[in-house]
């Protein structure tokens, strides 16, 4: 079974070497390895784990007070690689020189490892040189590094990830495309589903951002009763439409109009809602509805306003009522009670604003005007 620590067992996978100027990227460097989970067949190929490359030794996080030289001196003895974060700092750092020259006097100088962020290797000039003079010094093969600045792709971040990866496959000695491939697929799934994350949280917030704008109802009338033109038309319709412990009115003034109620709250967009339409001559509509931006609600007129004639005959000279007359609305023919009481129902079809009337006696009146309920008396001549 092969495994990244060939040998010898160590306490650390690799020691991070850097200048305090760099130490923003030593802390991302040894985040970015230790947590960087290797394809699962070479893991079982090779016996790893998914996260091989820990632990990593970086001094801010991890070294303690007291003793500074020679518990580097112990730390970098413990450590499979010494990894060289280089940069024009790093180069004219003593303390980083030392470092390199420690690890190659262990013998280990091929597992010394370099991260380019900033310069440019074997520039020769002092203000741009990443590489710290002891490595001239000492001799050591010829070395390259993963550059993050290394123009390969387009995209800096895309040209920084494969830095990271040939750091990887140099620390773990897996050939480049092994890793690079995969890890290109997986940036591509991953950014795909931040692509689908960022769109599915766009539509909730515009979701959001739409149910919270007001919003205008519209409001028409259909009469389902059979149609007069005799009667007078649907006018002044109040409408009333309750939402929850709020009412919203307004008055339709004809049957073919429409009234809109704005800046409704979208929270009431198919909600069940009250509704009520009190007109004259018509029946009330007292009414749930599901609520929605263009309503059309039914409307139909009482027949009892100008249908229903009921109406006593009386004589004044002897203020007695008269049973027994004939009496003739409309064409149609009926005779008062007992009372002197006439009642007649008209249908709406036949339905009038007035009547005429005559009957077997002479009548003070010609000419019946609805409504004529209750008390209602016409007299004889």
């Amino acid at each position: 079974m092969d495994s990244p620590l060939t040998n010898l067992q160590y306490k650390y996978f690799a020691f991070i070497s850097y200048n305090s100027h760099d130490i923003k990227w030593g802390k991302r460097l040894q985040k970015k390895l230790e947590h960087y989970r290797m394809p699962a067949t070479l893991c079982s190929e090779r016996g790893w784990v998914r996260t091989p490359i820990k632990p990593v030794f970086f001094a801010p996080t991890d070294i303690q007070p007291g003793g500074l030289s020679q518990e580097l001196q112990e730390r970098l003895a413990a450590s499979r690689h010494l990894i060289v974060i280089c940069s024009p700092h790093s180069a004219k750092s003593e303390w980083v020189g030392k470092e390199i020259e420690f690890f190659h006097q262990l013998g280990r100088t091929q597992d010394i490892h370099f991260f380019i962020v900033d310069g440019e290797p074997h520039s020769g000039n002092p203000d741009t040189e990443c590489f710290n003079p002891v490595v001239e010094k000492l001799g050591l093969p010829e070395i390259l590094g993963a550059n993050i600045h290394e123009k390969i792709h387009h995209l800096p971040w895309l040209n920084r990830e494969r830095a990271y990866v040939q750091l990887i496959s140099k620390l773990l000695n897996v050939e480049f495309d092994t890793i690079w491939k995969r890890h290109r697929r997986q940036r591509r799934i991953k950014a795909m589903a931040w692509a689908v994350g960022a769109l599915v949280l766009l539509a909730v917030l515009l979701g959001v951002w739409h149910n919270s704008q007001p919003m205008d109802v519209t409001l028409q009338v259909k009469e389902t009763s059979v149609h007069n033109n005799n009667l007078p038309p649907l006018k002044d319709a109040v409408v009333t439409l309750a939402l929850d412990n709020k009412t919203e009115t307004d008055t339709l003034r004809t049957i073919d109009g429409k009234l809109v109620f704005r800046n409704i709250p979208h929270k009431y967009l198919n909600q069940p809602v009250h509704v009520t339409i009190a007109c004259r001559d018509f029946l009330t509509t007292d009414t749930v509805i599901t609520l929605t931006k263009d309503l059309t609600l039914n409307i139909a007129r009482d027949p009892a306003v100008y249908g229903d004639i009921h109406f006593q005959l009386y004589d004044p000279m002897t203020e007695q009522y008269l049973p027994g007359v004939e009496v003739t609305i409309e064409g149609q023919n009926v005779q008062s009670d007992e009372t002197g009481t006439v009642a007649l129902q008209i249908p709406l079809s036949a339905q009038r604003e007035k009547y005429p009337i005559s009957a077997s006696i002479s009548l003070h009146e010609d000419t019946l005007y609805p409504p004529c309920t209750g008390s209602y008396m016409i007299f004889k001549k």
